[in-house]
């Protein structure tokens, strides 16, 4: 990964259990509800990896949020681009329709993100390492080699894995990004990848609910996927509330995405309605 001002130096935290959230996406209603389940759940850090604003209205909400609970963020695309004042999100897309929805969500999250949040978005970490017992874990957004990497579980070979947790002297690679969740362990558990989804918008799978992933060291990583109920209909009617897409409220509501379809792998895209 390319250096950056706000990579910080290799520090390592240790803990027992951590969650780990991916792209929050302005959503401050699910945000708020993923924390909250956390602390009943008996974490002892929460970290998230990036892409704090997209899609959701109101972005600023989500920052005292993180503050609030102490939440360790790794620096995303969107973060990146909206601390630069980018011309776009840097999202990776390559479709038109994809791209036609990424620039009106980047265009509303930079015109409602406060210069003093933009400020500490530029200060994030472009990763972050923490130890699980005997595992060492490397936390990005995209990948370790490229912040918008699309790591698909149906594309993604165990080769290119290995290889990422080998260039960074980790165990386990944790990242997000695709909004995705999946989870593989290679060398028979003796390492481990997973992408942690998000919290921001749902699975793509009919429901409105969304995800974070709990890690609990020991002799075995255990890694739980953990379902999050929240008001999904407040969120939904800010986004009409602030002339958004209808598209985005349509997502929040139904748990079916109708935009960043055109990226989907075929097995991914499968599972969705559209």
């Amino acid at each position: 990964m390319s250096s950056h001002r706000g990579d910080v130096p290799e520090r390592v935290s240790e803990h027992r259990r951590i969650a780990v959230l991916g792209g929050v996406y302005s959503n401050a209603e699910a945000l708020a509800a993923v924390l909250a389940d956390t602390r009943r759940r008996d974490a002892e850090a929460v970290f998230c990896l990036g892409d704090l604003g997209g899609f959701g209205a109101h972005p600023d909400r989500v920052f005292p949020l993180l503050r609030e609970h102490d939440v360790r963020v790794v620096r995303g695309n969107y973060d990146e681009a909206v601390a630069a004042g980018a011309a776009d999100c840097n999202c990776g897309y390559t479709d038109p329709r994809d791209n036609h929805y990424a620039r009106l969500s980047y265009a509303y999250t930079v015109a409602h993100t406060s210069a003093t949040n933009r400020a500490w978005l530029a200060t994030l970490p472009g990763h972050r390492r923490a130890r699980l017992g005997p595992h060492r874990v490397f936390m990005c957004h995209g990948s370790p080699r490229r912040i918008n990497e699309f790591l698909w579980e149906s594309t993604t070979p165990d080769g290119l894995l290995r290889r990422l947790l080998a260039d960074h002297a980790a165990d386990v690679l944790l990242c997000t990004h695709t909004g995705l969740k999946w989870r593989r362990a290679l060398d028979g558990g003796a390492a481990h990848a997973v992408n942690v989804g998000a919290v921001g918008r749902p699975e793509n799978d009919g429901t409105p609910d969304v995800w974070y992933a709990l890690l609990t060291g020991g002799p075995e990583l255990e890694v739980e996927f953990v379902s999050v109920a929240y008001d999904h209909e407040a969120a939904a009617r800010a986004l009409e509330a602030e002339g958004l897409p209808r598209e985005f409220a349509e997502t929040l509501r139904t748990g079916w995405w109708t935009t960043c379809l055109e990226n989907l792998p075929a097995r991914e895209r499968a599972r969705g309605r559209f």
